[in-house]
C-alpha cells in the first residue's frame, strides 16, 4: 500500500485545525447562547458591567468616535470619571455603525457578538505563540485547549457578556506574542549599529510589540501589569545572561524600541486623568515606561562594566542599587514611592470589603481546581519543561513566559478576576507539556501500534528513502512474527508517558468542553430577571426625567446638574441597570463608587436612625430608594461590611455558640437576628413598608457568656427559651440588672436561613419611617409557597423620599394602603413630641400605591385628609 507524505500537506492541515477550533469557539460561545437570548427586545445582557458598556456604546454611536471620560448619568450628584479606555467600546460602536444597527435591540445584538469573536481570535494568536515557543504540534494543542477552556475566561468571552475582559486577554496575549517574536528575532541575529540590515527585523518586531502593548493600554490601563512583567523578566534575563556569558544587547534593543513606541503612543493618546495613578490614564504611565527603559540601559551598562569581574559582583551590585533607589525615592520623591507601594498593596492585597465583590476575592485552591483541574498538572509540567530546556542556555522567550505566568498567577491568587488572564497561560503551558512528552515518546508509541513494520516509525518521506536503498524483490516468506531489533523495541516507560499525557490532556480538554457547553446552554439566566426589569421599566416611565441628556458627552469641569435633577439610592450592584434601563441616575454604581464614606449607600442601608439616613439623602440629592429582598437578606453582609469593616455584620446578625445537641459538650456557631437588624433602613423599608411594626407573639430569650470569658471567640449561650415578647423583654431587663461580669441576656430571632419569614418579625417594636412612601412593587412574592393567608413580601420595592405632612396629636395614627399589586397593609406611626409626620397623600395623588381612606388616630375617632401638596410642601394640617 502506498504511503502518503503528509508533511507536504502539513500547512493545510494546521490551518484546517486552527479554523476548526475557531469555529468551535463561535459555535459554543456565540451561536448556542444566541439562539435562546436574542428576542425582539434585543438581548438580556449578563451581569452588571455589560449594561454600562452598552450605555457607553449608545453614547459613542451618537458622538462617534467621541468618548466620554466623565459621565453625569451615574454617581449623582457628582458624576463619575471613566477610568478605562475607549478601544473596546469604539470597536463595538464601529461595528454597529457598519452593520446599520441604530435601535437599542439591534445594538444589543451586535455588541453581544463581539466577546465570542474576540474569543475566537484567541485561537490563532495562541497557536502562533505556542508555535513560536516550540513547534506546530504544541501550537495545535494550545489552540484546541484555548478554544474549550472553561471558567471566568469562557464566561467573559461568551455571547452577551459585553465587557472589556476578553479584550484584555486578547490584546495582552498579542503583546506577549509580538514581544516573544522580537526577543527571538533580536537574539538570533548579530546586532550592530553599523549594519542596518541586521537591525531591521528586530526593530520592526519590537515596534509591533509596542503596538500590541498600546492596544491593551487603549483598552485598560491595567496593561501596566505587562510593563511590570517585562521589568521582572529583564532583571532575571540579565542575571542569566551574565552568568552564562551571553550578551544582553538584544534586551536593550527590544525594550528601548518597544517601550519607546509605547511612550510615543501614550503621549499622542493624552492624559485624561490628573496625577500619577497607574490605574488610570495619567502621565505616570510615561514615567513608568521611561523608567523601564532607563533600568534596562542601567543593567546593560552594569553588566558590561562588571563583565570581567567575579560573577557574584553583578547580583551584589544590583541589590545595592535597588536599596539605594528605594532610599532615594523614599527621601527625595515620596509621592512616587508612595504611589508604587500603594499600587502594589492595592493590587496584590485584600481588604475585608473585597470579600463582598466576587471578582475581587482571593483565588482559593478549590476554585483553582474547579476551573482548571488537570490543566494545572499539565501547566506545571509545561513550566518544568521550559526550565529544563533553559538549564544550559536560557531561552529568553521561555524565561519570559515563565515570569509572565508567575505574575499572572500571583495576580489571580490575589483577585479572582485575573483568572481570565491566566487561562491563556494554562492553555499554553499545558500544551507545552503535552507537546514535549509527545515529541519524546511518540516513536515508541508508534512502534507499539505498528509491530509488523519492524519498528520502523520513520516519517513517510524517510520510509520512501529507505525503500529506494533497500533490496529489490519479494520479502522472504516467514509465517512467524517479524523479528524486531532490540533498539527498535518500544520503551514501556515512554509508551506509558505518551498514554498518560494524551489521556490527561484529553481529560482536561473534555471536562472544559463539557463545562463550557453547559454554561453556553444555561447562560441565558444570567441577565436582569423579570422582576428587576419590570421595576426599572416602571421607573423609567413613571418618575420625573432628571433633565440630563443621556447621549451627550459632558465636560467634568463645566457640567452642572439641572435644578430638578435627583439621584436614586440602592445597593451598588444595581447602579448600571438603573442608568441603562431606567435612564435615571444612581447614587452609587458597580465600580463601588458612592458606597463608602458618611454619605455612602452602605451607611444609609445599615443606618438604624431615620434622621441620620435622611441627612445622607439630603446631602446627595436622592429622591427614590429601591430595595430588594436580596439586600435585606443574602446580600446584607455586603453593606454591613462596607459600612464598618471591623464589626461587619456582628451587631445585626451575630453568631452564638450553641451545643450541637442537648447535653453535648460540642458547640456550633449559629447566626441570629438582633433588634439592630430590624431597625436598619433596608429592613424597615423592605420588610415593613416603612410602617411601625410590633414584635411577633414569641421571641428567643437568650442568656450567654461574652467572648473571651471561657476561652471562646464567640458568645456562648447558657440558656435559650422561646417566650412571649413582652415577658422576654422584661426578663432581659431583670437579668442584666444583676448579671455577673461577662454574662448578659438579649432578645434574638431565628436567622432567615432557618426560618425565612423571621425577617418580618422583630424582637421589639420598630418605629415607622416618616418620610418614605411606597410607590411601586413587583408582583412576585418572596414566599412563593406561602398560600393565600401566608406572608406576602414582594421582591423589589421602590420608595419615594418626601418631606411629609405634619399632623398634631398623640397616640398611633393609621391609614389603609393598597399597592399596585393589590396587596394591602396599614401604615401605622406612633406620635413623637405631640405630632405625626406622614408620607402618604389621601387626595390629589395619582400614583399606583394609594391610601383607601383618611388618616385616623386610633381610639379617638379623629380623621385627617392629606393632599399631595401637603406632603410635598411639608405643611402642618391642623
Amino acid at each position: 500500500m502506498a504511503h502518503v507524505d503528509l508533511s507536504k500537506y502539513r500547512p493545510y492541515i494546521v490551518i484546517g485545525f486552527v479554523v476548526l477550533f475557531t469555529l468551535l469557539v463561535l459555535w459554543m460561545r456565540g451561536f448556542i447562547p444566541a439562539a435562546d437570548m436574542v428576542t425582539p427586545e434585543g438581548v438580556n445582557l449578563l451581569g452588571n458591567d455589560p449594561w454600562y458598556n452598552l450605555r457607553q456604546v449608545e453614547q459613542v454611536i451618537a458622538n462617534f468616535p467621541g468618548y466620554a471620560w466623565f459621565d453625569a448619568m451615574t454617581l449623582y450628584p457628582t458624576g463619575d470619571v471613566i477610568y478605562w479606555g475607549p478601544l473596546f467600546i469604539q470597536i463595538i460602536s464601529a461595528l454597529c455603525i457598519l452593520a446599520g444597527a441604530t435601535t437599542r435591540p439591534e445594538i444589543l445584538v451586535v455588541a453581544s457578538w463581539v466577546p465570542p469573536l474576540m474569543g475566537a481570535a484567541m485561537v490563532p494568536v495562541t497557536y502562533l505563540l505556542a508555535r513560536k515557543l516550540t513547534d506546530w504540534k504544541t501550537g495545535l494543542i494550545a489552540a484546541g485547549l484555548i478554544a474549550v477552556i472553561s471558567g471566568n475566561y469562557a464566561y467573559r468571552s461568551i455571547f452577551a457578556f459585553v465587557d472589556h475582559h476578553i479584550a484584555e486577554t486578547l490584546f495582552s496575549t498579542i503583546f506577549v506574542l509580538a514581544y516573544v517574536v522580537a526577543l527571538l528575532a533580536a537574539r538570533d541575529r548579530p546586532l550592530s549599529p553599523k549594519s542596518l540590515e541586521t537591525l531591521k527585523i528586530p526593530v520592526i518586531t519590537a515596534a509591533l510589540a509596542g503596538i500590541g502593548y498600546l492596544l491593551g493600554y487603549f483598552n485598560m490601563p491595567t496593561m501596566i501589569l505587562f510593563a511590570l512583567i517585562v521589568a521582572a523578566f529583564t532583571l532575571v534575563q540579565f542575571l542569566l545572561d551574565f552568568f552564562q556569558d551571553q550578551s544582553s544587547d538584544y534586551l536593550v534593543l527590544v525594550n528601548v524600541v518597544t517601550f519607546g513606541v509605547v511612550i510615543l503612543g501614550t503621549v499622542a493618546f493624552g492624559f485624561p486623568h490628573p496625577g500619577f495613578d497607574l490605574s488610570r490614564y495619567t502621565i505616570g504611565h510615561v514615567i513608568a515606561c521611561a523608567a523601564l527603559i532607563a533600568g534596562t540601559l542601567a543593567l546593560y551598562g552594569l553588566s558590561v562594566f562588571l563583565k570581567e569581574r567575579p560573577k557574584y559582583y553583578f547580583p551584589a551590585a544590583l541589590a545595592a542599587l535597588a536599596a539605594l533607589a528605594v532610599a532615594v525615592l523614599f527621601v527625595a520623591l515620596p509621592e512616587v514611592y508612595n504611589l508604587l507601594i500603594s499600587s502594589l498593596i492595592a493590587f496584590f492585597g485584600e481588604q475585608p470589603v473585597t470579600t463582598t465583590v466576587l471578582e475581587a476575592r482571593a483565588w482559593s485552591y478549590g476554585a483553582a481546581w474547579s476551573t482548571f483541574h488537570w490543566g494545572l498538572v499539565l501547566a506545571a509540567g509545561g513550566a518544568a519543561a521550559l526550565i529544563w530546556w533553559s538549564r544550559e542556555k536560557a531561552n529568553p522567550a521561555h524565561i519570559f513566559v515563565l515570569i509572565w505566568t508567575g505574575i499572572i498567577l500571583a495576580s489571580t491568587a490575589a483577585h479572582l478576576r485575573y483568572e481570565y488572564y491566566l487561562a491563556a497561560n494554562i492553555a499554553l503551558l499545558a500544551a507545552i507539556c503535552a507537546g514535549a512528552v509527545i515529541n519524546v515518546t511518540w516513536k515508541d508509541a508508534a512502534r507499539l501500534l505498528r509491530p509488523a513494520s519492524s519498528g520502523d516509525s520513520s516519517e513517510p518521506g524517510e520510509r520512501q528513502e529507505k525503500a529506494k536503498k533497500g533490496k529489490k524483490g519479494a520479502r522472504a516468506r516467514d509465517t512467524g512474527k517479524p523479528k524486531v531489533p532490540p533498539r527498535d523495541r518500544p520503551d514501556p516507560l515512554r509508551v506509558g508517558a505518551f498514554a498518560a499525557v494524551v489521556v490527561v490532556t484529553l481529560l482536561f480538554g473534555g471536562i472544559c468542553f463539557g463545562t463550557t457547553l453547559e454554561m453556553a446552554k444555561t447562560v441565558k439566566y444570567g441577565g436582569i430577571d423579570s422582576q428587576w426589569m419590570e421595576a426599572l421599566e416602571w421607573m423609567g416611565a413613571n418618575t420625573p426625567d432628571p433633565g440630563v441628556d443621556y447621549y451627550a458627552i459632558h465636560d467634568e469641569e463645566t457640567f452642572t446638574y439641572p435644578e430638578d435633577s435627583y439621584g436614586v439610592m440602592s445597593w451598588w450592584d444595581y447602579g448600571h441597570w438603573i442608568t441603562f434601563v431606567s435612564k435615571r441616575i444612581p447614587n452609587n454604581n458597580p465600580f463601588q463608587h458612592g458606597v463608602t464614606g458618611p454619605n455612602g449607600s452602605a451607611v444609609y442601608l445599615t443606618s438604624t436612625s431615620e434622621e441620620k439616613a435622611n441627612r445622607i439623602l439630603d446631602n446627595i440629592g436622592t429622591r427614590y430608594v429601591i430595595t430588594t429582598h436580596e439586600i435585606a437578606t443574602g446580600k446584607f453582609h455586603a453593606p454591613a461590611t462596607w459600612a464598618d469593616q471591623k464589626v461587619q455584620t456582628t451587631p445585626f446578625q451575630p453568631n452564638f455558640l450553641l451545643p450541637v445537641s442537648a447535653g453535648s459538650t460540642n458547640y456550633q456557631a449559629v447566626p441570629f437576628y438582633t433588634q439592630q437588624y430590624y431597625l436598619t433602613m433596608v429592613s424597615r423599608l423592605h420588610n415593613f413598608d416603612g410602617s411601625m411594626t410590633d414584635p411577633g407573639p414569641e421571641v428567643l430569650y437568650a442568656e450567654y457568656r461574652e467572648p473571651g470569658t471561657v476561652n471562646n471567640s464567640l458568645p456562648v449561650v447558657t440558656r435559650m427559651e422561646q417566650m412571649n415578647a413582652t415577658a422576654a423583654a422584661a426578663a432581659v431587663e431583670a437579668y442584666n440588672k444583676n448579671a455577673q461580669a461577662g454574662s448578659a441576656a438579649t432578645l434574638l430571632n431565628i436567622f432567615h436561613e432557618f426560618r425565612a419569614d423571621s425577617i418580618l418579625h422583630p424582637v421589639e417594636r420598630v418605629p415607622a419611617l416618616q418620610h418614605y412612601r411606597l410607590v411601586h412593587e413587583t408582583p412576585q412574592n418572596v414566599f412563593v409557597n406561602a398560600g393565600e393567608n401566608g406572608p406576602d413580601l414582594k421582591i423589589i420595592k421602590i420608595f419615594e423620599y418626601v418631606p411629609g405632612a405634619h399632623i398634631k396629636g398623640d397616640g398611633i395614627i393609621e391609614v389603609p394602603v393598597t399597592t399596585n399589586t393589590g396587596r394591602t397593609f396599614t401604615y401605622r406611626q406612633e406620635s413623637a413630641n405631640g405630632e405625626f409626620i406622614v408620607p402618604y397623600a389621601t387626595s390629589g395623588w395619582s400614583g399606583e400605591v394609594k391610601p383607601t381612606g383618611p388618616y385616623r388616630i386610633a381610639g379617638t375617632g379623629q380623621t385627617f385628609d392629606v393632599t399631595e401638596e401637603d406632603i410635598q410642601q411639608g405643611r402642618t394640617i391642623n
